[in-house]
């Protein structure tokens, strides 16, 4: 086995450039893969947890069959004590309970259609960050104060501003007339011109008296340490609300829409990836073949020596190894590095204007680094390529010795 390699190894560098230029493809392509893997999956874990830190959680206990048909009178009973259990149990980062119904809102001029949610002020901050993204007067700030948050695009249709009213006109839970007139005390901006058109926070207590909600809500809201690990947050929520006829519902339930967006943006970048390693077998498939080719001499001199066919493929089966591994060496150091600085450094820079649109607490989108990550790429890259090193070998077992040597 030794001499087998020594004799690779030497054959591999008989031509430098031609040893470099493909290696060098290889190292190319396993930088690319180390580099933007962590990269794109640390941004799906980034807008998954900003996604849903603006309203839904990371998972919420509802009514079963309110996800499908939001109805008013389809509630979760004493609420509050439910989650102040949950809270105690420490499973959970922040716990809050909300409360939702469809209104009319009016202003002095104008009418327009608006989802209100009851809140618990107290608790919404830590578990969303629509408190964080009020741009104009502030958030709630009271559970039973006649006042309302509400998007900036149904401020600018209604014509308000901090300070001014505004009336609701709905249904209660019990089929009569909803009715209450609300101080606009805070305009926030969520960066989504659909979501500022048509959502409004008022206090929690507010909501359950003018619906006739009594001490019931809609859903209670979970934030947990990562979206990522939601198994465990939803068997945490499954045993903690056993005793309760309740569904339990992650963030892919929740906001199915970006569930399937990742999923379809991921097989793109799946796409990229195989171009990439379509790329490189053409390029180890051409090295190999043109090496084979330019020492057809030579084989049929071996081959006529009685060296088999067999030993000799092992050679060049081992100079593919090796090329690739030279390759894979340097794109893994050196992509190892790159990621391992974003990482320390926080993660690849975005402008600040867009953190501060959308209330982003970080500036940089960083990777996630594990093992899968790093080790996938080059280990699909050596594999792949070797194999495509096979099929230049059937040039060298169909050789007749005295023919070969002929070859000019």
């Amino acid at each position: 086995m030794g001499t087998l390699l020594h004799l690779a190894w030497r054959n591999l560098w008989r031509n430098r450039r031609r040893t470099w230029l493909t290696s060098g493809a290889i190292a190319f392509a396993t930088i690319l893969i180390i580099f933007i893997l962590p990269i794109q999956e640390g941004g799906y874990a980034q807008m998954i947890d900003l996604s849903l830190r603006i309203f839904p959680g990371h998972a919420q206990l509802q009514a079963p069959g309110y996800q499908e048909r939001p109805q008013i009178h389809k509630t979760v009973d004493n609420a509050r004590a439910l989650a102040n259990a949950l809270r105690q149990s420490g499973h959970y980062k922040a716990v809050t309970v909300r409360a939702q119904g469809f209104a009319l809102m009016s202003s002095a001029e104008r009418s327009y259609g608006a989802s209100v949610v009851g809140v618990q002020p107290e608790t919404e901050k830590s578990v969303s960050l629509i408190p964080g993204m009020v741009t104009e007067g502030r958030y709630l700030a009271s559970d039973k104060a006649l006042e309302a948050v509400i998007g900036s695009a149904l401020a600018r249709n209604l014509k308000l501003k901090p300070g001014e009213e505004v009336t609701i006109l709905g249904a209660a839970r019990d089929g009569s007339v909803a009715a209450t007139i609300l101080t606009v005390v805070g305009i926030f901006r969520s960066g989504s011109n659909e979501f500022d058109r048509f959502f409004v926070e008022i206090p929690l207590g507010t909501f359950q008296e003018t619906f006739g909600m009594g001490n019931s809500a809609h859903n209670i809201t979970v934030l947990g340490d990562n979206p990522q690990r939601q198994r465990v947050l939803l068997d945490h929520l499954q045993k903690d609300a056993s005793g309760y006829d309740l569904a339990v519902l992650g963030w892919d339930m929740l906001m199915p829409g970006l569930k399937e967006g990742i999923e379809l943006d991921r097989v793109s970048g799946y796409i990229f990836y195989v171009i990439l390693l379509v790329i490189i077998i053409f390029s180890i498939f051409n090295t190999f073949l043109m090496s084979i080719l330019e020492r057809t001499k030579e084989f049929g001199l071996m081959l006529a020596l009685g060296a088999r066919p067999g030993r000799i493929s092992s050679v060049v089966m081992l100079e593919s190894f090796l090329l690739t591994m030279v390759g894979l060496l340097i794109g893994t150091v050196i992509g190892i590095a790159i990621t391992l600085y974003l990482d320390s450094v926080g993660g690849i820079p975005y402008p600040a204007e867009v953190a501060e649109q959308f209330n982003i607490p970080l500036d940089r989108m960083p990777p996630q680094i594990n093992v899968i990550n790093i080790v996938a790429g080059p280990l699909i890259i050596l594999v792949t390529t070797n194999i495509s090193a096979w099929i230049p070998l059937w040039h060298i077992h169909k050789l007749q010795p005295v023919e070969a040597m002929r070859t000019v």
